[in-house]
């Protein structure tokens, strides 16, 4: 895995570089993107073979953002992981816990830490783009009395202390992450499928799609909906079924839900994460 280039959104210690390594391993290559459309990107001009997106959060919902990437690239799912979000208060030499007074972080991770923050009244909230590129900016600024919350990665990586671990209010609180690539690669291992599609805005249209794997016994594992631009008041249809593209019943599925939709797309055949 060596040779392998991973590309994400957020800066070197970011919980997306956490989950990289889960998945593919500590020797990889890693190329932070600003944004997830650069991450996108990366793939598409051939400067990653890989990148690692964020698709939906136990607590948080979905990622709406990389939904409408999938639709919009051609990259394909060959992969996933699960990544338990730990949130730890991350700090330098000149901050403890006797003189904090400011926590940066990325919106969502002050938003999952209510009970730290209710607990310290006396300590503020400032949002920041990322989470590790807070402690990257405490790396650079070192301001006194001023703490992050991110990963331990990010800790790791700019060479800071942990203060504090388990700052989230659930302990149950899970990202799933997806790997996707240039080329589409189904293995005799994939056991999970993810397509887009959408239908007429008729009576019925959508019973008739889902009906399409109720009729073989096929589980659906996740349905989601975006808004179809250009059309308002009409959907894309994002699902995740348990099968693999090769099995005949799944294959039968497929060809009949493309008879009922307008457009239809498999967005990969790839192995689940463990859960």
């Amino acid at each position: 895995m060596s040779s392998l280039t991973v590309s994400f959104q957020g800066e070197r210690g970011a919980f997306s570089e956490e989950a990289a390594r889960q998945l593919l391993g500590q020797r990889i290559r890693v190329l932070p993107c600003e944004t997830f459309s650069a991450a996108f990107e990366s793939v598409a001009r051939g400067r990653a073979r890989y990148c690692l997106v964020p698709i939906e959060n136990t607590l948080a919902g979905s990622v709406y953002e990389n939904y409408d990437l999938l639709l919009a690239n051609h990259l394909h799912i060959v992969g996933e992981t699960n990544l338990r979000v730990v949130h730890n208060l991350v700090a330098f030499p000149e901050t403890s816990t006797q003189n904090l007074h400011r926590v940066f972080s990325h919106p969502v991770a002050l938003a999952q830490c209510g009970k730290f923050f209710r607990k310290h009244p006396g300590v503020e909230k400032v949002p920041f783009y990322d989470t590790a590129g807070s402690v990257k900016m405490l790396a650079e600024q070192r301001i006194p009395g001023a703490g992050a919350i991110a990963s331990r990665t990010a800790a790791k990586v700019y060479r800071a202390r942990v203060l504090a671990t388990h700052l989230e209010d659930h302990h149950e609180n899970y990202t799933r992450f997806l790997l996707l690539s240039r080329k589409p690669v189904v293995s005799p291992r994939a056991n999970k499928v993810s397509i887009v599609f959408s239908t007429r805005n008729v009576p019925g249209a959508l019973f008739k799609c889902l009906s399409v794997f109720a009729l073989r016994d096929i589980d659906l594992s996740k349905l989601e909906s975006r808004p179809l631009r250009g059309k308002p008041w009409e959907y894309m249809f994002y699902v995740d079924f348990i099968g693999n593209t090769r099995e005949a019943r799944c294959q039968k599925a497929l060809a009949h839900l493309a008879e009922v939709t307008s457009l239809l797309r498999v967005l990969g055949c790839y192995p689940s994460a463990t859960r």
